[in-house]
């Protein structure tokens, strides 16, 4: 079922989403050679819940798994999503890095991700995460009212494959609300004109999961990766449709 929010619950989700985009910009200022993607979720746990909230994503769960043990997801490198945080992952100079957070607050989760450099990147490093950031712009701007969801997939698809880039396979945005992931589904591949009409009053996740070489998808336990190594990026916001242009709420204001 797809839920129009009322103006009440909007306030909600607005706060959730605030404290997403702060925790998002606030890792900026720790992500360096050297720390370890547990230090980072640490940091992102205790932001949450100083702030009121509650991490979404520390145990979630999916039949045949065991609950999601951590605050945020840390994907480094050919790692596409839901990477799990361990001192054992330790960023390197040239590395990228997919964090992923939401918050549970007051009863509505707000959900984001963004791809990081670690000190200089390789200059197809660059062009990845700004291809994947472009896209999810593009996407964002097909969501208005009275489109379908398959315009948001075909824009963001169109553009990733007219940049020699693949989307990985069978990963998808979301609705997001009372529940972390409702519906409509959001693919990053499509066609236009196709699936549920958009309404405003929606609010959805968009997420572009862009890789390098290929987009066949390797997965193991909660971990995607890609199936040939090569880089991955994921970028994300929380939008409200309107019945104007779409409303970003996973930045700060």
């Amino acid at each position: 079922m797809i839920y129009i929010k009322s103006p009440w619950e909007l306030e909600i989700i607005r706060k959730s989403c605030q404290i997403v985009a702060g925790l998002l910009d606030a890792l900026e200022e720790l992500i360096k050679p050297g720390i370890s993607t547990l230090e980072l979720d640490k940091f992102a746990e205790e932001y949450i819940l100083s702030r009121g909230g509650e991490p979404s994503f520390k145990g979630y769960r999916i039949e045949g798994l065991s609950p999601f043990p951590a605050s945020i997801c840390t994907s480094i490198n050919e790692q596409i999503v839901h990477g799990i945080p361990s001192n054992k992952a330790i960023l390197k100079e040239g590395d990228i890095i997919g964090i992923d957070a939401g918050v549970y607050y007051d009863g509505y989760h707000g959900d984001s991700a963004r791809t990081y450099k670690v000190g200089n990147i390789s200059a197809e490093a660059e062009k990845l995460l700004q291809v994947t950031k472009e896209s999810l712009l593009k996407g964002i701007s097909a969501a208005i009212t009275g489109n379908r969801v398959g315009d948001i997939s075909h824009a963001i698809g169109s553009f990733v494959t007219s940049k020699g880039f693949y989307v990985a396979d069978d990963l998808t945005g979301h609705g997001i609300g009372a529940d972390l992931h409702e519906d409509p589904m959001i693919p990053n591949i499509g066609k236009a004109g196709r699936g549920p009409r958009l309404y405003a009053g929606m609010t959805i996740a968009i997420e572009p999961m862009v890789n390098i070489g290929t987009n066949s998808v390797s997965e193991n336990g909660w971990e995607f990766k890609t199936a040939d190594n090569s880089l991955s990026a994921h970028f994300e916001h929380t939008i409200l449709i309107t019945e104007g242009e779409p409303e970003i709420l996973t930045i700060t204001g």
